[in-house]
Order: structure tokens, then sequence, then C-alpha cells
């Protein structure tokens, strides 16, 4: 961001201490409501503007000052700057006493001090050129209560300001140094819709230049609130804190129902009938001439069709949707622009609706085409019943000549080996016949004993 696009603002915020009383300074974390009126104190002697760029982010603290806050710009993205007392000890962003508060931002740092040491301060750091020092005496938020009667689903654009001695404070970066939120409070009406409720945190508040807030930086913070809650009685809780203050305001309203009511009507024939949207308004609510509808059809392959309705001439009207041919979901979502009776402009989204276009079932067959299928299916089961039986008779032919082939190979085998077992055994017999015949006879044995003498020899 360039220099040139900032502006300095450091804010000395003194508070005086009296005999008689004692204020909070600005930005002091007391939790007082800010709506609550507030003495401004008497003004403590301080620095003047015209004076205050010269001295080159010096200033003095006199010793009446009770306690002060300081709002400093600095360059984008620098660092917190760093506070030189007049002792000469130092503060930094994360290390100072615990009565100092300190929260610091991509281009500023707001900081809260009790009992401030009287004399010389300084401030070092990459503070943008041209300092002014400015007193504030009390800091308090202004909200923009919500339009009475407000719907469900409309757009709204509300704002809201950080406020110090009535004037705006304004500080670019100030959206990074301060969390706005905004709560809708059920007060548990019974018949209400949001009679369960509770608290709901429904959005909050930016001034960073997108969505309905005009312009960055400008110190008015538009909301982003989603008012598509249940329809009843609430209390709008708006909160602006950070670690060094909080401030919070609240206002009760009544959330009404959506003035608008649709359906889808289905045509006798959904493939060839007209698809149509009732659109139910209440003309009690709104003025017929000056409601404006705008529909978006999405249905499958891409399908994406405007429709629009330019001003009603009765409550009761019916918009016919273009013709669909794609079986599948079909989804319808758009917006009202419309005028109260009582003038004001609105413009509220709308519920989504859905159909379906399904395909509808084929006709049951004929009893030509049942007989055909009969026979189609008697031949089929023929044709089956052949190739089985072909199938089979072939499978245990085969088995048979293997078991046959199989049986001849054994049977032919135990006949070599009857044959090699009869030849072995008549070769036996015959070798045995020769043997006996050449051995010598019991008779032919000589069985005497042997002469003494001969053995003696």
């Amino acid at each position: 961001m360039p220099m040139s696009c900032h502006k300095l603002i450091l804010a000395l915020c003194l508070a005086v201490t009296t005999p008689l009383m004692s204020v909070t300074s600005v930005l002091a974390a007391d939790q007082e409501p800010a709506q609550k009126v507030v003495k401004s104190p008497k003004a403590a002697p301080i620095v003047g503007l015209e004076t205050a760029s010269e001295l080159k982010n010096r200033f003095r603290i006199d010793h009446m000052v009770d306690n002060m806050t300081l709002l400093v710009e600095r360059e984008y993205g620098s660092a917190p700057v760093v506070i030189v007392l007049p002792d000469g000890s130092k503060w930094y962003a994360n290390r100072h006493p615990e009565t100092v508060k300190w929260v610091d931002g991509i281009t500023g740092d707001i900081i809260y001090i009790e009992s401030p040491m009287p004399g010389p301060w300084q401030l070092v750091g990459k503070v943008v050129p041209g300092s002014t020092l400015k007193k504030l005496s009390k800091l308090e938020i202004e909200v923009q209560p919500l339009p009475q009667p407000i719907f469900q689903g409309e757009q709204v654009k509300i704002v809201a300001q950080l406020m110090g001695d009535a004037q705006r404070v304004r500080m670019p970066g100030l959206d990074f140094l301060v969390e706005w939120t905004a709560h809708f409070v059920s007060k548990h009406r019974a018949g209400d819709e949001n009679f369960a409720a509770g608290d709901i945190i429904v959005g909050s508040y930016k001034d960073n230049g997108e969505d309905y807030d005009e312009k960055p930086d400008d110190g008015v913070f538009t909301s982003n609130i989603n008012v598509k809650q249940p329809w009843g009685d609430y209390e709008f809780v708006v909160q602006a804190r950070n670690n060094v203050f909080e401030r919070q305001i609240s206002f009760p309203f009544r959330l009404s129902p959506r003035p608008i009511n649709l359906e889808v009507i289905t045509p006798d024939d959904p493939l060839t009938g007209q698809w149509k949207i009732m659109l139910h308004v209440d003309s009690a609510v709104l003025q017929l001439a000056e409601t404006h509808f705008s529909f978006e059809l999405v249905g499958p392959a891409g399908l994406q069709l405007p429709l629009t309705v330019n001003g009603l001439t009765e409550p009761d009207s019916e918009l016919d949707l273009p013709t669909v041919t794609e079986f599948g979901s079909y989804r319808i979502k758009g917006f009202v622009a419309t005028t109260t009776i009582t003038g004001r402009e609105i413009v509220l989204d709308l519920p989504e609706l859905f159909f379906n276009l399904i395909q509808p079932p084929e006709p049951p067959p004929s009893a030509e085409e049942l007989a055909a299928v009969a026979a189609q299916k008697a031949a089929e089961e023929e044709e089956l019943a052949k190739k089985d039986a072909m199938f089979w008779i072939i499978t245990i032919n085969t088995i048979l000549l293997v078991l046959g082939v199989v049986g001849l190979i054994v049977w032919r085998k135990r006949q070599s080996l009857a044959q090699a077992l009869a030849a072995a055994e008549s070769r036996l017999l015959e070798e045995a016949s020769a043997n006996s015949a050449a051995a010598p006879s019991l008779d032919e044995i000589d069985l005497t004993m042997p002469d003494e003498a001969d053995k003696d020899r």
C-alpha cells in the first residue's frame, strides 16, 4: 500500500483525575455500555496539533493524567512501535507491564496505559510521516438500527462506526484492529418460530471495501448479516472489541416472516404437461405493482435458464416454467425486488425450489410378444439341452476310451509279467535238477573216524 494513501492519526487519549471525579479514559476495558452518557473530563494540557509533527513522535504526559490510550498509524506491514518512557525504559508489543494493554495490526497499534509516568514519551518505529496528537475523552460505537419491519431473507445494509468525542475514528488498517460481531438473541416468545433459537451469530462488520462496504478505511463499517433465521422477536446485539477495549450495544427488533411464498405445481402428465410456480404475495405488506421476481432454472446437462416476472396484478399468480425434457433433478433459485406498503424498497432472497422429472416405466409386453419371448426361450433352452447332451456324450465316450486304453495296457503288462515269472520259475527248476544230479549221495560219503596213529602223526 503506498505511503501516500495513509493519513496518520496518532491519538493521545487523556483522562484527568480531580478531587471531584475520575473519568476512565477512552478505550479502557471497563465494559460499560457504549450508550451510557458520561461527562467529558476537563482537558489536560497536551501538545498542540500544530506542533506535533515537529516533535517527531514525541509527546509529553502531564502529572494529572490518570490513564491514556495511543492510536498509532504505521507503515503497512511494519513492526509494532517501541515506546520509550521518560526514564529511558522501553515497552514492546510482546513485553510490557500487566497494566498495559496492547493490540497490534498490519498498519497500526492501539495501546492502553494505566497511570502513565509524567514526562516526555517517544515512539520508535515506522510511524507514517505527518504525525499528529489528538485528545479524546470518550469512545463509543454507533450502530444503525435494523429497519422495521425486516423480513426473513432480506438483503440489508446497515453500518456502524467507532466514535471518539462524537467524531468518527478513521485509521487505515482499523479493520484489522477491531473485531465486530453481530448476534440475534431470541426472546423466547411462545408461538414464535425462534422460540428455541438462543444466541445466533449472524455476521460481522467490515471496512474493507468489499460486498456492501462502499470504501475501505473510511471508518464506516458495513454489515454482512445473514437474516435467513427463524422469525420472531430478537435482541440485536453488536460487539466491537480487541485486547484493549470492548464495547457493546443492543436493540430490540422483530424478524417478520417472508411475505412471499412459492410452490411448484406438478402437472398431471409430468412428461408433456406444463410445470409452474405458484407465487403467493401478501398484498397487505407489499405493493404488487412494485414486486419483481428474478429466477434461474438449473437442471441436468448444465441447464441454466433465467426467468423474470415484472409487476403483479393479483396476490396469487402462476409462472410457467420452460419445457423440460431431460430426466433428472431441477432447482429454482432467485430473489425478489419489491416495495413495502410504507414505501421502503427491499430485496428478498427466495427459498430454493426443487422438482424431479422421472423417466416413466416401459409398458407391459403384449400376448404376441410374450409368446414370441416364450418360443425364443424354449428354443434357447432346447439348444442348450442339445449342447449339454453332446457335451456329456463326448465326455463319457472319451472317459470310456481312456479307461479302455489304460485297462488294455495294464492287462498286457500283467500278461508279460506272468510269462516272465513262469519262464523264471521253469529255469530255476531246471537248474535245481541239474545241481541235484551232480551232488554225491549219502552212501558215497565216508563216515569213518581216522585212526589214533594217523592222529599222532
